[in-house]
Protein backbone atom coordinates (compact mmCIF):
# COMPACT_ATOMS: atom_id res chain seq x y z
CA UNK A 1 0.00 0.00 0.00
CA UNK A 2 1.78 2.98 -1.08
CA UNK A 3 1.32 6.08 1.88
CA UNK A 4 4.16 8.52 0.35
CA UNK A 5 6.00 9.13 -3.13
CA UNK A 6 8.60 11.42 -3.47
CA UNK A 7 9.94 11.98 -7.06
CA UNK A 8 13.19 14.24 -7.72
CA UNK A 9 14.23 15.13 -11.05
CA UNK A 10 18.04 15.18 -12.00
CA UNK A 11 19.38 15.31 -8.21
CA UNK A 12 23.10 13.67 -7.60
CA UNK A 13 22.80 9.66 -6.50
CA UNK A 14 24.28 10.87 -3.41
CA UNK A 15 22.32 13.39 -2.20
CA UNK A 16 19.39 11.17 -3.07
CA UNK A 17 20.80 8.61 -1.27
CA UNK A 18 20.67 11.45 1.86
CA UNK A 19 17.09 11.90 1.68
CA UNK A 20 16.03 8.11 1.69
CA UNK A 21 18.22 7.67 4.30
CA UNK A 22 16.46 10.37 6.37
CA UNK A 23 13.28 9.45 5.28
CA UNK A 24 13.95 5.61 6.10
CA UNK A 25 15.16 6.76 9.59
CA UNK A 26 12.02 9.22 10.23
CA UNK A 27 9.54 6.09 9.14
CA UNK A 28 11.42 3.63 11.27
CA UNK A 29 10.51 5.86 14.46
CA UNK A 30 6.81 5.70 13.86
CA UNK A 31 6.58 1.63 12.44
CA UNK A 32 9.85 -0.69 11.66
CA UNK A 33 7.79 -3.58 11.34
CA UNK A 34 4.75 -2.66 8.81
CA UNK A 35 6.05 0.74 7.05
CA UNK A 36 9.01 0.34 3.93
CA UNK A 37 10.72 2.53 2.33
CA UNK A 38 11.94 1.61 -0.93
CA UNK A 39 14.07 4.09 -3.44
CA UNK A 40 14.22 3.65 -7.47
CA UNK A 41 15.81 5.75 -9.98
CA UNK A 42 16.37 5.83 -13.87
CA UNK A 43 18.24 9.15 -16.21
CA UNK A 44 15.37 10.95 -15.55
CA UNK A 45 14.12 10.58 -11.67
CA UNK A 46 15.03 9.33 -7.88
CA UNK A 47 11.52 8.30 -6.73
CA UNK A 48 11.65 7.25 -3.04
CA UNK A 49 8.42 5.08 -1.56
CA UNK A 50 6.93 4.85 2.42
CA UNK A 51 4.76 1.74 1.64
CA UNK A 52 2.64 -0.19 4.19
CA UNK A 53 2.99 -3.64 4.47
CA UNK A 54 -0.26 -5.57 4.22
CA UNK A 55 -2.49 -7.15 4.79
CA UNK A 56 -1.16 -6.26 8.36
CA UNK A 57 -1.18 -2.48 7.88
CA UNK A 58 -3.63 -0.22 8.99
CA UNK A 59 -3.26 3.47 8.60
CA UNK A 60 -4.69 4.84 12.03
CA UNK A 61 -3.35 7.45 14.65
CA UNK A 62 -0.09 6.65 12.97
CA UNK A 63 -0.27 8.58 10.18
CA UNK A 64 -0.15 11.99 11.27
CA UNK A 65 3.17 11.41 13.54
CA UNK A 66 4.52 9.36 10.16
CA UNK A 67 3.61 12.90 8.01
CA UNK A 68 5.76 14.51 10.33
CA UNK A 69 8.38 12.91 10.57
CA UNK A 70 8.50 12.32 6.76
CA UNK A 71 7.82 16.31 6.53
CA UNK A 72 10.79 16.96 9.35
CA UNK A 73 12.93 14.81 6.86
CA UNK A 74 11.90 16.39 3.80
CA UNK A 75 12.78 20.47 5.80
CA UNK A 76 16.48 19.16 6.74
CA UNK A 77 17.16 17.91 3.35
CA UNK A 78 16.16 21.46 1.84
CA UNK A 79 18.43 23.34 3.83
CA UNK A 80 21.33 21.33 3.88
CA UNK A 81 21.24 20.02 0.08
CA UNK A 82 18.92 22.42 -1.99
CA UNK A 83 19.22 25.69 -0.21
CA UNK A 84 22.27 26.85 -1.62
CA UNK A 85 21.35 26.08 -5.19
CA UNK A 86 18.04 28.22 -4.80
CA UNK A 87 20.08 31.03 -3.18
CA UNK A 88 22.41 30.96 -6.46
CA UNK A 89 19.50 30.79 -9.07
CA UNK A 90 18.03 33.73 -7.15
CA UNK A 91 21.23 35.79 -7.17
CA UNK A 92 21.80 34.84 -11.04
CA UNK A 93 18.07 34.91 -12.18
CA UNK A 94 16.34 37.89 -9.77
CA UNK A 95 19.53 39.83 -9.20
CA UNK A 96 20.89 39.59 -12.78
CA UNK A 97 24.55 38.35 -11.71
CA UNK A 98 26.06 36.27 -14.26
CA UNK A 99 29.94 36.30 -13.56
CA UNK A 100 30.92 32.83 -11.84
CA UNK A 101 32.99 34.64 -9.21
CA UNK A 102 30.34 37.19 -8.19
CA UNK A 103 28.00 34.67 -7.56
CA UNK A 104 30.55 32.79 -5.58
CA UNK A 105 31.63 35.77 -3.45
CA UNK A 106 27.46 36.01 -3.15
CA UNK A 107 27.45 32.61 -1.76
CA UNK A 108 30.24 33.06 0.53
CA UNK A 109 28.58 35.55 2.23
CA UNK A 110 25.46 33.76 2.81
CA UNK A 111 27.40 30.78 4.16
CA UNK A 112 29.06 33.38 6.66
CA UNK A 113 25.72 34.57 7.97
CA UNK A 114 24.12 31.44 7.73
CA UNK A 115 27.12 29.97 9.76
CA UNK A 116 26.44 33.17 12.21
CA UNK A 117 22.88 32.14 12.50
CA UNK A 118 23.98 28.61 14.16
CA UNK A 119 26.46 29.99 16.46
CA UNK A 120 24.39 32.78 17.74
CA UNK A 121 21.49 32.17 20.11
CA UNK A 122 19.14 34.77 18.72
CA UNK A 123 19.78 34.25 14.85
CA UNK A 124 19.61 30.15 15.68
CA UNK A 125 15.48 30.69 15.65
CA UNK A 126 16.22 32.68 12.12
CA UNK A 127 17.52 29.30 10.83
CA UNK A 128 15.07 26.98 12.70
CA UNK A 129 12.33 29.30 11.53
CA UNK A 130 13.26 28.33 8.07
CA UNK A 131 13.09 24.73 8.26
CA UNK A 132 9.76 25.03 10.23
CA UNK A 133 8.17 26.65 7.25
CA UNK A 134 9.35 24.03 5.02
CA UNK A 135 8.16 21.07 7.30
CA UNK A 136 4.59 23.00 7.90
CA UNK A 137 4.24 23.07 4.09
CA UNK A 138 4.93 19.38 3.48
CA UNK A 139 3.45 18.17 6.45
CA UNK A 140 -0.07 19.97 5.22
CA UNK A 141 0.56 18.54 1.42
CA UNK A 142 1.08 15.03 2.75
CA UNK A 143 -1.98 15.19 4.69
CA UNK A 144 -3.58 15.95 1.31
CA UNK A 145 -1.46 13.87 -1.01
CA UNK A 146 0.75 10.93 -1.31
CA UNK A 147 2.40 11.78 -4.64
CA UNK A 148 4.88 14.86 -3.96
CA UNK A 149 7.05 15.80 -7.05
CA UNK A 150 10.03 17.83 -4.92
CA UNK A 151 10.78 20.29 -7.73
CA UNK A 152 7.45 21.26 -7.86
CA UNK A 153 6.75 21.41 -4.79
CA UNK A 154 10.08 24.01 -4.02
CA UNK A 155 9.15 26.40 -6.88
CA UNK A 156 5.33 26.62 -5.94
CA UNK A 157 4.35 25.53 -2.41
CA UNK A 158 7.18 26.93 -0.60
CA UNK A 159 6.67 30.66 -1.22
CA UNK A 160 7.35 31.93 2.65
CA UNK A 161 10.38 29.71 2.63
CA UNK A 162 11.88 31.64 -0.94
CA UNK A 163 10.98 35.38 0.22
CA UNK A 164 13.48 34.36 3.12
CA UNK A 165 16.23 33.28 1.20
CA UNK A 166 15.42 36.46 -1.14
CA UNK A 167 16.22 38.59 2.32
CA UNK A 168 19.34 36.55 2.74
CA UNK A 169 20.49 37.16 -0.98
CA UNK A 170 19.53 40.64 -0.99
CA UNK A 171 21.12 41.30 2.43
CA UNK A 172 24.74 39.07 1.21
CA UNK A 173 24.63 41.57 -1.91
CA UNK A 174 24.50 44.57 -0.15
CA UNK A 175 27.63 43.22 1.88
CA UNK A 176 29.42 41.89 -1.12
CA UNK A 177 29.14 45.51 -2.92
CA UNK A 178 29.96 47.17 0.09
CA UNK A 179 33.56 44.78 0.51
CA UNK A 180 34.16 45.73 -3.28
CA UNK A 181 33.87 49.56 -2.58
CA UNK A 182 36.04 48.97 0.51
CA UNK A 183 38.58 46.98 -2.08
CA UNK A 184 38.23 49.98 -4.61
CA UNK A 185 38.92 52.04 -1.63
CA UNK A 186 42.33 50.24 -0.38
CA UNK A 187 43.33 50.09 -3.58
CA UNK A 188 43.28 54.18 -4.23
CA UNK A 189 45.02 54.46 -1.07
CA UNK A 190 47.62 52.03 -1.75
CA UNK A 191 48.53 54.18 -5.29
CA UNK A 192 48.29 57.54 -3.04
CA UNK A 193 51.04 55.91 -0.76
CA UNK A 194 53.24 54.18 -4.31
CA UNK A 195 53.38 57.59 -5.91
CA UNK A 196 54.42 59.42 -2.99
CA UNK A 197 57.76 59.82 -1.86
CA UNK A 198 58.42 59.87 2.08
CA UNK A 199 58.35 62.82 4.11
CA UNK A 200 59.60 61.67 7.55
CA UNK A 201 61.69 58.16 8.33
CA UNK A 202 59.57 56.74 11.00
CA UNK A 203 56.61 56.72 12.61
CA UNK A 204 54.78 54.99 15.91
CA UNK A 205 51.46 54.67 15.78
CA UNK A 206 50.34 54.03 19.20
CA UNK A 207 46.89 51.72 19.72
CA UNK A 208 46.01 52.89 23.27
CA UNK A 209 42.52 50.66 22.89
CA UNK A 210 38.90 51.07 21.80
CA UNK A 211 39.70 54.04 19.50
CA UNK A 212 42.03 56.28 20.95
CA UNK A 213 45.55 56.31 19.02
CA UNK A 214 48.57 58.38 19.25
CA UNK A 215 51.29 59.27 16.49
CA UNK A 216 54.73 59.77 17.31
CA UNK A 217 57.80 60.68 15.48
CA UNK A 218 60.92 58.91 15.85
CA UNK A 219 61.86 60.77 18.78
CA UNK A 220 58.86 59.69 20.20
CA UNK A 221 57.36 63.37 19.82
CA UNK A 222 54.17 64.43 18.89
CA UNK A 223 53.79 64.28 15.11
CA UNK A 224 52.42 68.26 13.69
CA UNK A 225 50.14 67.40 11.20
CA UNK A 226 49.05 70.96 11.10
CA UNK A 227 50.74 72.26 7.88
CA UNK A 228 49.22 68.84 6.60
CA UNK A 229 45.59 68.51 5.24
CA UNK A 230 45.17 65.19 7.19
CA UNK A 231 41.53 65.50 5.85
CA UNK A 232 42.37 65.79 2.34
CA UNK A 233 42.65 61.92 1.31
CA UNK A 234 38.97 61.41 2.84
CA UNK A 235 37.56 64.66 1.30
CA UNK A 236 38.69 63.91 -2.10
CA UNK A 237 37.12 60.11 -1.72
CA UNK A 238 33.77 62.02 -0.92
CA UNK A 239 33.32 59.21 2.30
CA UNK A 240 32.08 60.38 5.45
CA UNK A 241 35.05 61.18 8.23
CA UNK A 242 35.57 58.71 10.95
CA UNK A 243 38.40 57.93 13.44
CA UNK A 244 39.68 55.06 10.89
CA UNK A 245 39.95 57.76 7.91
CA UNK A 246 41.22 60.78 10.26
CA UNK A 247 44.30 58.53 11.08
CA UNK A 248 44.80 56.29 7.30
CA UNK A 249 44.40 60.16 5.36
CA UNK A 250 47.18 61.57 8.72
CA UNK A 251 49.59 58.90 7.56
CA UNK A 252 49.43 59.12 4.26
CA UNK A 253 49.59 63.17 4.64
CA UNK A 254 52.69 62.88 6.62
CA UNK A 255 54.20 59.78 4.74
CA UNK A 256 56.75 57.44 7.06
CA UNK A 257 58.91 55.49 5.33
CA UNK A 258 58.77 52.80 8.05
CA UNK A 259 55.44 52.63 10.55
CA UNK A 260 55.51 50.70 13.79
CA UNK A 261 52.36 50.00 15.23
CA UNK A 262 52.08 49.26 18.93
CA UNK A 263 48.60 47.52 20.00
CA UNK A 264 47.89 44.63 22.25
CA UNK A 265 45.22 43.94 19.18
CA UNK A 266 46.49 43.78 16.11
CA UNK A 267 42.91 42.55 14.58
CA UNK A 268 41.23 46.16 14.75
CA UNK A 269 40.19 46.91 11.59
CA UNK A 270 42.25 50.20 11.34
CA UNK A 271 45.06 48.39 11.58
CA UNK A 272 44.54 45.95 9.39
CA UNK A 273 43.61 48.63 6.60
CA UNK A 274 46.82 50.56 7.67
CA UNK A 275 48.54 47.15 7.29
CA UNK A 276 46.71 46.86 3.65
CA UNK A 277 47.60 50.39 2.52
CA UNK A 278 51.09 50.59 3.34
CA UNK A 279 52.07 46.96 2.89
CA UNK A 280 55.60 46.53 3.64
CA UNK A 281 56.23 49.61 5.21
CA UNK A 282 54.54 48.57 8.47
CA UNK A 283 55.75 46.34 11.61
CA UNK A 284 53.50 45.39 14.42
CA UNK A 285 55.22 45.77 17.47
CA UNK A 286 55.54 42.17 19.21
CA UNK A 287 56.15 43.70 22.59
CA UNK A 288 58.71 46.39 23.27
CA UNK A 289 59.95 48.86 26.04
CA UNK A 290 57.26 51.63 25.31
CA UNK A 291 54.35 48.70 25.20
CA UNK A 292 55.28 47.97 28.40
CA UNK A 293 54.84 51.34 29.72
CA UNK A 294 51.39 51.79 27.62
CA UNK A 295 50.58 48.53 29.85
CA UNK A 296 51.79 50.15 33.42
CA UNK A 297 49.89 52.96 32.08
CA UNK A 298 46.72 51.61 31.71
CA UNK A 299 47.08 49.68 34.43
CA UNK A 300 47.58 52.60 36.53
CA UNK A 301 44.92 54.58 34.86
CA UNK A 302 42.58 51.30 35.64
CA UNK A 303 43.51 51.76 39.52
CA UNK A 304 42.66 55.30 39.86
CA UNK A 305 39.39 54.37 38.27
Amino acid sequence: MKLIALTLMKSPGESVGRLGQAVREAVESVDKEQITVESHSSDTCSVIEVNGVLPRFQLDNRADALYKKVADALADWIVNEEEEQLIRALVAKEFDYKEESDVRSILNYCRHMIQMESAEEAMEQTALRRKYKIAEAAYAYLQENTELNLDGFMRFRLRAYREELHELAEYAIDEFLMDQQYQEFISLLKYFVYIQEAKIPLAHLIHKGGNEFVLLNDRMEPIDTSGNDATLTVEMLERDINFEDVIVSTLISVSPQQIYIHTRDPEVQVIQTITQIFENRVQLCKYCRLCQTLDRSAASDYNKG
